[in-house]
């Protein structure tokens, strides 16, 4: 009986080693995707001229609390906050913009030529219920432009590098949803008039809006609960409250736009989910498809909020769970890119002695090299070039390594010659071609 419960415990102790809820792992055949994906954004931002930046995972907890506001769910509801050894309260970083502009500021980045165009890529955590394409572990890209004026150019920048980035996958049918939400000067106007709008149908509203009415009532429009998103399409909308700046800046942005020819619908109801954006904002769907695979806009008073000088910005993130699932959901495949590998077999204990420096002279000299040193078997290692469909297999035995020669067989052929080690690299080569 004893031993019934040990085989019990010890098989619940392996159910228990696994990933945390809402962490996923990122296996051997999924690799092909992300590097792709991983690729095709560094080819746009080289493209685009973006400079690389790398944040670190952990930030302060009151960095995103000051910028992304205090009644958002993600610092409501999804920050995975603790406190250090020393006391601090740490946050797994949940996005990227944020992280951009406190590196901005520290270190005085604003004296690099403006625009300053900066991209990254890397893990965000939230913690929310993990559904397809949501994890409370996942993976952005995020293009980002500063500069000492806000030019609308630089939105239609932003956008265009995010689409292009996307359109480069293979993905169909993109279209950009474009709003605007004017700024701090026309704003409270519009606020005003969505509380009144509200405020006789409160009854009406979920239990999160009810409380946001009074504190950021734009984000009313963001909700996804049904009878909330049936309220909002009588709703006042932004549009017709810009202020003067505001509607020139929209009007150049959706100019920019179409002059690229770039598909976009507008969207009276888009405001992001996040307090620092101002002006214009966007998110990019593909045909079929729910879920927003990049988002982002304008943000010109989080650097200043957050300490540093007045700096315009505007940015986008792409959501790399998101892209893959549609591009699996999309049948898209992306053809893997194999190199011509030579396959080394060893034949007796000297020369599997010797076969470690062979590989590295290989190596050196830029020869892609495949074997299985931990079988002693001929037949064994020849099936194994086989199963890699190698063109050229390097027969190395204890006569060879006496030698200094090894045996060069076309394996398509069946032809073999032997050649001294110290042309092995040159014969390699020209068989190869």
């Amino acid at each position: 009986m004893r031993k019934k419960t040990n085989k019990t415990s010890k098989k619940n102790k392996a159910l228990a080693l696994q990933t945390p809820k809402g962490m996923h792992d990122i296996l051997p055949q999924d690799q092909v995707f992300w590097n792709r994906i991983k690729r095709q954004v560094k080819e746009i931002a080289e493209y685009y001229s973006f400079l690389r930046i790398d944040t670190p995972i952990l930030e302060r907890a009151e960095l995103f609390e000051r910028s992304l506001g205090e009644t958002t769910d993600v610092v409501e509801k999804q920050m995975f906050v603790f406190k250090s050894k020393g006391k601090d309260r740490l946050v797994l970083r949940p996005e990227g913009t944020a992280s951009i502009a406190r590196a901005y500021i520290q270190h005085g980045l604003s004296h690099i030529a403006q625009p300053l165009k900066l991209y990254y890529e890397g893990p965000m955590f939230r913690y929310e219920q993990p559904q397809a394409g949501r994890f409370r572990q996942f993976h952005q890209a995020g293009f980002e432009m500063i500069s000492h004026d806000d030019d609308p150019i630089y939105d239609a920048q932003v956008i265009l590098a995010c689409y292009r980035a996307i359109e480069g996958l293979k993905i169909k049918k993109l279209t950009i949803q474009i709003n605007t939400i004017g700024c701090k000067n026309c704003r409270p106007a519009y606020r005003q008039k969505l509380q009144n709008y509200y405020k006789s149908r409160e009854r009406h509203l979920c239990r999160d809006c009810r409380r946001r009415l009074t504190t950021n009532p734009l984000r009313l429009l963001d909700c996804q609960n049904k009878d909330c998103q049936d309220l909002k399409k009588d709703a006042p909308i932004m549009l017709d409250n810009l202020c003067g700046f505001c509607n020139s800046h929209f009007k150049a942005v959706l100019e920019y736009i179409e002059e690229l020819k770039l598909p976009y619908n507008l969207n009276n109801h888009l405001v992001r989910g996040l307090d620092y954006y101002n002006r214009t904002v966007f998110e990019i769907f593909a045909e079929g498809f729910y879920s927003a695979l990049a988002g982002g806009g304008r943000y010109d008073y989080l650097i200043e909020l957050l300490g540093g000088r007045h700096s315009s910005a505007v940015g986008g993130a792409i959501g790399l769970e998101r892209l893959i699932e549609v591009i699996k959901a999309s049948n898209i495949i992306f053809p893997m890119k194999t190199k011509n590998k030579v396959f080394l077999i060893h034949i007796g204990n000297l020369a599997k002695k010797k076969s470690l420096t062979l590989i590295e002279e290989l190596r050196n000299n830029n020869i892609d090299i495949l074997e299985s040193l931990g079988k002693d078997s001929l037949k064994a290692q020849l099936r194994s070039a086989d199963k890699f469909k190698c063109p050229l297999a390097l027969i190395f035995g204890q006569k060879e390594a006496f030698e200094e020669s090894i045996i060069i067989r076309d394996l398509h052929y069946g032809t073999q010659e032997t050649v001294p080690l110290k042309k092995m690299a040159d014969v390699i080569k020209r068989k190869l071609k």
